[in-house]
């Protein structure tokens, strides 16, 4: 199991109420949402391996050269549309506080965590399941973009999508991918990706082909083997594919198309660190410290679920 981590520390934040704090009065409710959302993945979907995956640079370098756009809405203070690189992303004063004791509270219990320099985590995720050989993989996050990953062969991905809270979590394989969007099953999360180029979107500021919808993106991926493909038929007036007029506006938006690609797939081979094993500890690591931390911040409730969701106390 492969956490996008802050997709759901954000989650957690934004679905536990501010006024849930530490003895000192310092907000832990990030925290404390995210250690039941754990404990209750660990419970539902009894993974043997688990990672939470981080985001070491949530604006990338590279896909900022390719896209000056990317995300540049998000960075605090920015109404340009176009910001620099290695600024920090707009995140709630009362939630970054919490991120390094989030972490510490991993580390006690054994939950390796993991990060890629110069990457997002979408990446070391993409990573990690290009890289799997053994096991089936279950992706959480509430971001669609990772809806890419999902696969049947060589193992099985399938992402638990928790846009709309875990308790109404889908899992998504596929089948269930290409069932949603109208996209070819046989490559249901390439397919993914190349409608979200072609359709854009605007919370990741890529602005997609004018006058390309979601419907019409997903009816030009299905018509095509690859993207390389698509994109060679705009060149090929001969290619009965592309009508006209869709053909014109492909044409207009080449200078994007020729660019986006790297911005949207993840990456397979960031440099991903482990800090550790990633099997699922049968108890926790570090007992004592996760003792400390629990009463430093007041989080009796949720370690207590998360320590009972562990293999070794069911």
């Amino acid at each position: 199991m492969l956490l996008d981590a802050a997709s759901l520390y954000f989650r957690a934040y934004y679905g536990v109420p501010e006024s849930v704090t530490a003895p000192d009065g310092t907000p832990v409710n990030a925290v404390r949402g995210f250690c039941d959302m754990v404990a209750r993945l660990l419970v539902d979907r009894r993974p043997t391996r688990l990672v939470a995956c981080l985001d070491l640079d949530w604006r990338p370098a590279f896909r900022v050269e390719a896209l000056p756009s990317y995300k540049a809405h998000r960075v605090a203070g920015n109404e340009s549309g176009v910001a620099p690189v290695g600024v920090p992303e707009e995140v709630p004063d009362t939630l970054a506080p919490q991120v390094p004791v989030l972490l510490e509270v991993l580390a006690a219990v054994g939950i390796a965590t993991a990060g890629a320099e110069g990457h997002e985590a979408d990446d070391v995720i993409g990573t990690l399941v290009e890289a799997e050989r053994s096991d089936k993989v279950l992706v959480v996050s509430g971001d669609r973009d990772l809806m890419q990953c999902v696969r049947d062969e060589p193992t099985p991905v399938r992402m638990v999508y928790v846009g709309r809270g875990l308790a109404k979590a889908e899992t998504l394989g596929p089948a269930e991918v290409a069932a949603k969007y109208g996209l070819p099953v046989a490559r249901a999360g390439q397919a993914y990706a190349e409608m979200a180029m072609l359709r854009g979107d605007p919370s990741d500021g890529l602005p997609g082909v004018p006058g390309i919808g979601a419907k019409t993106a997903a009816t030009l991926v299905g018509r095509f083997g690859s993207w390389e493909e698509l994109r060679a038929a705009v060149t090929d007036r001969g290619d009965r594919r592309l009508s006209p007029p869709v053909r014109t506006k492909l044409a207009a938006a080449a200078p994007y198309l020729a660019v986006v690609e790297p911005v949207v797939r993840v990456a397979l081979d960031a440099p991903v660190r482990l800090s550790g094993d990633d099997t699922v500890p049968p108890v926790p690591v570090d007992p004592e410290r996760l003792e400390a931390l629990t009463e430093r911040w007041g989080l009796s409730g949720p370690v207590d679920r998360l320590r009972a969701a562990l293999p070794g106390s069911r």
